[in-house]
């Protein structure tokens, strides 16, 4: 049904119609610029690695590594590949896809059951969905036995590519405090040698973990979280009372590491988890002596894996 052409004599009316109702022939009659005719498209007519929506937010259900149901606020981005003889997508598909599932328990599951339903609905031969939401982990105090919650910012990445291949990243951004050894050596001098009291630096830092699981397996969020803690041991507190404070200084004390430690520590650790087929690992130490930071990055360095790339270090401020 072609549209119809208004009077050009006529003014249309600003008023809002509350009692209009559309039928489905009206539906159909409406101009959908985005299916247009490849002769519309502008520009180069390429292929478009990844278009759809980003940051749309939502509540959705996690299961925990104890079997708990979990609701948290999740922000979504979901994209697919375009061909290079089509104009555009339906974006609101990509939200109205992925909301008929809103309400189950999310898993790498559901989400490759939402990729293979946006390949499907978009005509598109590739497509990805990333889940970024902060993931709360009970942590208890270094001395003084008080338990509080600590958040870890997550992501759950799923990439399915067009010969039907699975991709399932995990993400997970750990803080810790790391003492800088040549500070720490060099107090010890000041001390032993003129008797001067001085104070080694430390900093907040941060290690993001990306992972690659391998196919059939799964690795609990708090196994991953279990993996950084194990390699860095000077993880952030939530609860603290002095005893709590002293045994952080002397847990510093005990864990000194320059950023290629910390990247090393974290490799060793992660380089024998059998569910992990292939990481990265992208450190920033947010120096005290310095108003620059150290930053580090390290991969498993399989054949075609991971190559160390990393967009933007300031993103690891924490």
């Amino acid at each position: 049904m072609s549209n119809p052409i208004p009077d050009s004599h006529s003014k249309p009316s600003r008023d809002y119609d509350e009692t209009f109702q559309s039928s489905e022939e009206y539906r159909e009659s409406l101009p959908d610029i985005q299916n247009a005719h490849s002769d519309y498209i502008s520009g180069a007519k390429v292929a478009i690695n990844q278009v759809g929506i980003s940051n749309f937010k939502l509540p959705l259900n996690f299961r925990t590594k104890d079997g708990g149901v979990i609701n948290l606020e999740t922000s979504v981005t979901g994209t697919v590949s375009l061909a290079k003889d089509n104009k555009g997508i339906n974006m609101s598909r990509i939200l109205r896809v992925f909301y008929e599932f809103k309400d189950d328990v999310f898993s790498w599951a559901e989400i490759e059951k939402i990729l293979r339903t946006y390949l499907d609905r978009l005509s598109s031969q590739d497509a990805r969905l990333k889940l970024f939401f902060n993931y709360p982990i009970s942590q208890t105090s270094l001395r003084s036995e008080l338990d509080g919650f600590q958040y870890y910012q997550v992501m759950m990445e799923g990439v399915m590519s067009g010969d039907g291949h699975f991709h399932r990243n995990l993400q997970v951004d750990f803080v810790y405090s790391s003492a800088c050894p040549c500070s720490d050596m060099l107090s010890e001098h000041a001390r032993d040698e003129r008797g001067a009291y001085g104070i080694p630096h430390s900093q907040r830092s941060k290690a993001r973990i990306l992972a690659e699981l391998a196919e059939g397996v799964d690795l609990p969020i708090e196994d991953l979280v279990s993996h950084c803690a194990n390699a860095l041991k000077t993880e952030t507190q939530v609860m603290v009372r002095r005893e709590d404070e002293q045994a952080f200084a002397e847990l510093n004390g005990a864990y000194i590491k320059f950023v290629e430690d910390a990247a090393r520590l974290v490799y060793e650790g992660l380089d024998t988890v059998e569910e992990i087929v292939d990481f990265q690992v992208s450190i920033a130490h947010l120096e005290s002596l310095h108003s620059h930071d150290a930053v580090a990055v390290i991969t498993k360095g399989i054949p075609n894996g991971f190559r160390g790339d990393f967009e933007d270090f300031r993103n690891l401020i924490c």
